[in-house]
């Protein structure tokens, strides 16, 4: 069924629109909006979406048809993910990663906040990318042919045209080798090293699950403490969250959406740099009059709130920062000198983050969700921190770090997860991984203790590499 240009399918290809005029529309607005659909669709509140529909919008497409479209979708998961790939007039296009399809949304926003364009289709490459390089510079010493095969990888992501460096880390039978490509900013023809800074997102909700279970240790929390044992008594009244422990916070089952929908609600809010004005306020605001959708604890639902709350909670029992935390119970027992939450404005080595057009952006920065992806790193550093995940745990952070390696959640098909880490059966043996991204950056770890094997990718370009670094592990473990 066509309707003003755009198509109304079935489940194979999906789904509506209406008149997509020439209007240029502010793209915080549209994001804002898109918060809000994501929201509702992963909180199963589809007549809340239609609400948000303008009256142009609800003339030519019935509540009925939009629900019925929106309810096959949801046959395919909950949004995990969602990346802004192109804006064009008036509207923007994002790629919505559900988990077990991908498809792309193009919504329009009116000035009063209401979509009157609404386009999902399978998800392709419809933005012409920048060209493939020929070449790029590199540091690399291929010594045999697990290396040769890493440098083929690597080299092959490199050169796409929307890449702008990587960096790399591989231990293999106690060895360790190093890859380094492309250049730290566009045109700086400035290779990185083993001590560039990149972010790594949501890599540091390991961090912050290690930060746990060393409190958990010492006796400070229980994992199956409930988590308004240290909210405000404000907020401790609220029966939705009297069930949520810690541990659910640690392995995304505490039913907490991926993001709290205020988010966006600070006047200072700016889409390049979301999470900057979201204070402790905000987030107890919208604690408190939080409503469960579903029981927590009995299914996985990955959860940047959940992760930024369970820092801001460890912060409160602690009596420090966050970041002060992860700095003195971390970083300084693993001599691990360049990590940290907040950019030096001096700093000279850094990989600055790219968007998918290859233009520069921001360096994200947190205040209450920085538990869940405010770190910057190096690969050095984490090397040192992946090294101690392979150690017999002796020390207090090596004890805590084997805590969170223990399995409390099955999450279909075939994985489960400790705290914070994501683990799965690889030939054999337990292989425990995370992916971090923010608007220009992408980081992978993972790691093997049976086999004492580790994959490190740090990238400065939205391009995703969870595929390349479960491909690389795998090679690694196949590679006698």
């Amino acid at each position: 069924m066509r309707i003003n240009g755009f198509y109304l399918f079935t489940i194979l290809g999906i789904l509506i629109g209406s008149g997509l005029h020439a209007q240029t529309k502010d793209e915080n607005n549209n994001r804002a909006v898109y918060n809000r659909i994501e929201y509702f669709y992963n909180a199963n509140q589809l007549d809340s979406i239609y609400n948000l529909a303008s009256d142009s919008f609800k003339e030519e497409i019935s509540a009925d048809k939009l629900l019925a479209t929106l309810k096959s979708v949801q046959t395919l998961g909950k949004i995990k993910n969602a990346e802004k790939v192109a804006y064009s007039n008036g509207a923007v296009r994002y790629r919505l990663d559900l988990e077990s399809a991908t498809f792309a949304l193009k919504l329009a926003v009116d000035s009063n906040m209401q979509f009157y364009g609404f386009l999902i289709e399978p998800f392709t490459d419809e933005i012409k990318k920048p060209e493939n390089k020929t070449d790029v510079i590199s540091n690399v010493e291929a010594k045999n042919p697990l290396d040769l095969f890493v440098d083929s990888i690597a080299r092959s992501y490199a050169k796409d045209g929307s890449a702008q460096s990587l960096a790399v880390a591989v231990i293999h039978k106690s060895k360790i080798n190093t890859f380094f490509y492309g250049e730290t900013d566009k045109g700086n023809n400035t290779l990185p090293d083993a001590n560039t800074l990149y972010e790594i997102g949501s890599i540091t909700k390991t961090f912050t699950a290690s930060l746990l279970a060393d409190m958990v240790n010492k006796g400070l929390i229980g994992l199956d403490d409930p988590i308004t044992k240290v909210l405000p008594d404000s907020l401790a009244q609220n029966a939705d969250l009297q069930q949520i422990t810690f541990k659910m916070l640690a392995n995304h089952s505490s039913g907490l959406p991926r993001l709290p929908d205020n988010v966006d609600k600070n006047p200072k809010f700016t889409q390049a740099d979301p999470y900057a004005a979201y204070d402790r306020k905000a987030l107890f605001s919208y604690l408190k009059n939080f409503k469960a959708t579903k029981e927590p604890g009995t299914e996985y639902e990955y959860s940047n709130l959940g992760f930024g709350l369970l820092g801001e909670l460890l912060s409160i029992v602690g009596k420090k920062p966050y970041y002060q935390l992860v700095k003195e119970n971390i970083l300084t027992p693993l001599e691990m000198v360049s990590t940290f939450d907040k950019i030096n404005p001096k700093a000279k080595n850094l990989a600055i983050p790219h968007d998918s057009n290859g233009t520069s952006v921001p360096f994200w920065n947190f205040q209450a969700m920085s538990g869940g992806g405010s770190l910057k790193s190096s690969l050095n550093d984490l090397l040192r921190y992946t090294i101690a995940q392979l150690t017999y745990p002796e020390t207090e952070i090596q004890k805590a770090m084997h805590l969170t390696k223990q399995f409390t959640l099955f999450v279909p098909p075939n994985s489960d997860i400790g705290l914070g880490w994501h683990m799965r059966m690889m030939d054999g043996v337990i292989a425990y991984e995370h992916t971090g991204a923010t608007a220009g950056s992408n980081a992978f770890v993972g790691f093997v203790p049976d086999e004492k094997s580790v994959v490190i990718i740090l990238s400065n370009s939205t391009t995703k590499m969870d595929k390349m670094g479960n491909e690389l592990l795998q090679k690694v473990l196949q590679t006698k």
